[in-house]
């Protein structure tokens, strides 16, 4: 088993590699005069198990090519298996026709990754469950819910018992009701919001009271934080006694950062799922938890070709 890291998140990549007692792989991703980009590997990977560390995140076109050029670079190396581990993944949220004359660009992208000769896809928190059907290759899509219950536990003692998780959507109570589970079947509540346009969110109506409750918001990925701000106003317009925000991915884009600052969130926490930026490290209401092992854990699942699923047990 190899670790090959691109350039996108290359702190994650250090600390799964450490988890796993194993360097990374001797590479150069560079790029030409004209931005081309270039892969070359610098040790022998004839037959080897390896694995693609890289988020498509921002800038996603760019880190998308460099996954897609180191994949092809083992492939051609004669590498035995390659993996793309992508802890975020790019597109994600286009994974429908939300119009007439619009792409599914998710299942483009998924075509890209095993047209370049990905054996096997490992990911955190897809934005929808059906993303896993567009490869044609074996995907697992871990959960950060356990990292995120064990330090919802350690960090709120005295609110034990008076926990309650919310969605701050409809789509997002699956999601919500796991992790309420972890925590001792808290009770649910539900954002109902309406989007008039992208970007933009209105709070209508919190269904479940949250009277004195510590409230635990959740979801997959905080973008522009306008839900997330909007739905902590409500919840303690409505009586919460306080409202935290626990999401996998920090995509925290434009004012994202000064928007949770200024919101009525006690925290945002965030996994390292993305590189943070040094707004989001300087801001005082947002803490990132690392998944390093959680993804360093299931590589060595898959290598040794044992259970993954049993992680969440």
């Amino acid at each position: 088993m190899k670790l090959l890291a691109a350039n996108s998140n290359p702190k994650l990549a250090e600390d799964i590699a450490r988890y796993l007692e194993l360097p990374l792989t001797a590479a150069s991703v560079r790029r030409f005069a004209d931005e081309e980009i270039f892969v070359e590997i610098h040790e022998n990977v004839r037959g080897q198990d390896m694995f693609v560390l890289q988020s498509t995140s921002a800038p996603a076109n760019d880190n998308l090519m460099e996954l897609l050029i180191c994949i092809d670079a083992l492939r051609r190396a004669s590498a035995r298996r390659i993996t793309a581990v992508i802890p975020y993944f790019g597109y994600a949220r286009q994974d429908r026709k939300p119009g007439p004359r619009t792409p599914i660009s998710a299942k483009l992208v998924a075509n890209l990754i095993t047209e370049a000769g990905a054996s096997r896809v490992l990911s955190v928190d897809l934005h929808a469950g059906q993303i896993q059907g567009f490869f044609d290759v074996p995907v697992d899509n871990l959960f950060a819910a356990p990292v995120m219950s064990a330090d919802i536990q350690a960090r709120y003692p005295d609110y034990q018992g008076k926990l309650m998780v919310v969605s701050p959507d409809v789509g997002g109570v699956v999601r919500a009701r796991a992790l309420a589970r972890r925590l001792d079947n808290a009770p649910l509540a539900i954002v109902d919001k309406r989007r008039e346009r992208p970007g933009e969110s209105e709070v209508m109506n919190i269904i479940g009271d949250v009277r004195d409750r510590f409230c635990i918001l959740i979801d997959d990925i905080v973008d522009s934080a306008g839900t997330l701000c909007n739905a902590a106003k409500a919840l303690m317009d409505a009586g919460a006694a306080g409202v935290s925000a626990y999401v996998t991915h920090g995509v925290l884009s434009g004012g994202a950062v000064a928007r949770v600052e200024g919101s009525a969130l006690k925290e945002l926490v965030i996994t390292d799922s993305i590189h943070a930026t040094s707004a989001v490290s300087e801001a005082k209401k947002i803490r990132v938890l690392t998944i390093a092992p959680l993804i360093g854990e299931a590589i060595r699942r898959i290598s040794d070709e044992s259970s993954v699923s049993s992680l969440f047990d």
